[in-house]
């Protein structure tokens, strides 16, 4: 990919007179890349503000407030970088943080850096659109206001639009419904009730075991079983904490030249270069320490059907082993799709809960929802009587929360319209017709295949450094040049084509929402190779932009 940039003069016709900036740079979120973000540009001078449509900072990790929610990779890693004092003074109290601590560090982060001053918080940007001739974006707010911008910066997130099927008779239940994406600020109590659950991916497999701590009937609605493995969560002592933060400067350097953002020692070897004995020990090892460091155990999982096979064939048995029914371990049991083709799932006994005789398991392939009615879900063959209807279902993944702002670029196009056929960026962060947008974390970067806070830090200071670079050339204008955005999309393509990933129906493919184009979203092709690319970029005088 021979990638070159040029700049170009432009001065506007004398007869022009734009209107005048409110910011230079207006933020549209405030997860960890747009908290970031906004540091990074107020340290390099910008005149720069956030708007965010929840009512506090965090993101995902705002709205998905639901019993069970955490992350999946290790507090110690999932946390900013940027700040050595940050990363000494804020104590994580678990291995892997519950929602209510992510936020309150995210909160901390806010007042830490007095970033709340340039942010705007309960306000939904409703539309953005370019203005060809004064090169400036006017952000229309839910209020009504107008902001015009000269650089515009989406760190919407990639899981922040909740997907809510419809259903005949939806309307007509007289019990609560509720999505985990959008969970109430207040608790909710299970205790006594029936609930039904639809959707079995992360927030189903973390929700699931918590309410069936207390309600009367818990019954799961499963399209397809998914693969999930032990988190081992547990108190993070002090020696813990004190052992990483003495070396954290090494382990970010490590983290950062790693395939996911963290640090997950494997063999070095091949699935199939181990004997039975040695894999099967390897595998148990890994199981019985919890997370995901399990796929990291070879080399080759994700990119060979045998090798997968094996460890999938691991996994399966250790369902087996653990649901006692079997029938119901049968329709828990994951099948045609590779292990880590859709997202691998954490938890704290999921597969333990079917043992439990307050909750039930309804294969909806075999037995589907035909409707809602006033007292619950009817199948094609049972009706469930159901106090509360909670939706599992995820997200419009990648571009849903991307093409809602109601973009609309140099050429009076939206970015839906752009994306009709499938999401296309240069490098993820910049899109051919889009001038001076940039997005955080978008389709065709690393994104939701790494850690997100990692991947959020980099696109953030490399935006703030490429603004800055725009700002000493006496620059207003950047766009992403058609040439090298179809030869990054091709390469997106080739380094997906080279893994398993296609395999799976997944949120990765667009597979869960009807309608959406079937396309591999993120890259795959490792943190460490895209640092290296954007550095690369940054450093050839930011080729592939048209600059001007």
């Amino acid at each position: 990919m021979n990638a070159t940039s040029s700049i170009r003069a432009a001065p506007a016709p004398d007869n022009v007179r734009p209107a005048p900036l409110d910011h230079e740079v207006v933020i549209v979120g405030l997860g960890f890349a747009g908290m970031y973000a906004l540091h990074c540009l107020r340290e390099q001078g910008f005149d720069v503000h956030a708007f965010e449509a929840a009512d506090g900072p965090g993101g995902c990790w705002y709205w998905n407030r639901y019993p069970g929610a955490r992350c999946d990779v290790p507090s110690l890693s999932y946390s900013y970088s940027f700040s050595e004092p940050l990363q000494q003074e804020w104590q994580w109290t678990e291995k892997y943080a519950g929602q209510p601590e992510i936020l309150a560090y995210a909160n901390h982060v806010m007042d830490r850096f007095e970033l709340r001053s340039h942010s705007t918080f309960g306000t939904r940007v409703v539309s953005a659109v370019f203005d060809d001739q004064a090169c400036t974006w006017t952000v229309t707010l839910d209020n009504g206001r107008l902001v015009v911008t000269r650089f515009l910066i989406a760190a919407v997130g990639a899981l922040s639009t909740s997907r809510i099927p419809q259903w005949p008779g939806q309307s007509e239940f007289s019990g609560q419904i509720l999505h985990t994406g959008e969970w109430p600020h207040e608790p909710v109590d299970f205790t006594g009730k029936r609930v039904g659950v639809i959707g079995t991916g992360s927030s189903g497999i973390q929700i699931i075991p918590k309410m069936a701590q207390s309600a009367e009937q818990v019954v799961v609605f499963q399209r397809t079983a998914n693969f999930s493995v032990p988190a081992r969560n547990a108190p993070l002592s002090d020696d813990e904490q004190a052992q990483t933060k003495s070396r954290y400067g090494e382990i970010r350097q490590l983290q950062r030249l790693s395939f996911a953002g963290a640090i997950h020692p494997g063999t070095g070897k091949s699935v199939l270069e181990a004997a039975d004995a040695e894999r099967s020990a390897e595998l148990e090892s890994r199981w019985q320490a919890g997370g995901t460091a399990f796929m990291a155990a070879y080399n080759d999982i994700l990119f060979n059907d045998d090798s997968n096979a094996l460890v999938a064939d691991f996994v399966r048995s250790k369902i087996q082993e653990i649901v006692t029914d079997p029938v119901t371990a049968e329709k828990l049991t994951p099948k045609g799709h590779p292990i880590g083709a859709k997202r691998i799932c954490v938890d704290t006994e999921y597969f333990d809960t079917f043992n439990r005789p307050n909750v039930d398991l309804v294969d909806v392939n075999a037995d589907p929802i035909t409707g809602f009615g006033a007292n619950g879900i009817r199948t094609q063959t049972q009706e469930f009587a159901l106090d509360a209807v909670v939706f599992a279902t995820g997200y419009d993944a990648m571009t849903g929360s991307l093409t809602r702002l109601g973009i609309v670029g140099a050429g009076g196009v939206s970015l839906k319209q752009a994306w009709s056929a499938g999401p296309r960026t240069y490098l993820g962060v910049a899109v051919n017709g889009f001038p001076n947008l940039l997005i955080a974390t978008g389709p065709g970067s690393p994104s939701v295949m790494v850690n997100g806070v990692m991947a959020g830090e980099q696109h953030a200071q490399w935006f703030a450094e490429l603004l800055a670079h725009l700002r000493e050339q006496g620059a207003t204008r950047i766009e992403a040049k058609p040439e090298d955005q179809q030869l990054w999309v091709d390469h997106v393509n080739e380094a997906a084509s080279k893994t398993l990933f296609p395999k799976a129906n997944s949120w990765y493919m667009g597979a869960n929402i009807p309608g959406k184009p079937r396309m591999f979203m993120p890259y795959t092709g490792g943190m460490n190779v895209y640092n290296q690319k954007c550095a690369d970029v940054a450093a050839d005088n930011y080729a592939g932009f048209e600059i001007s």
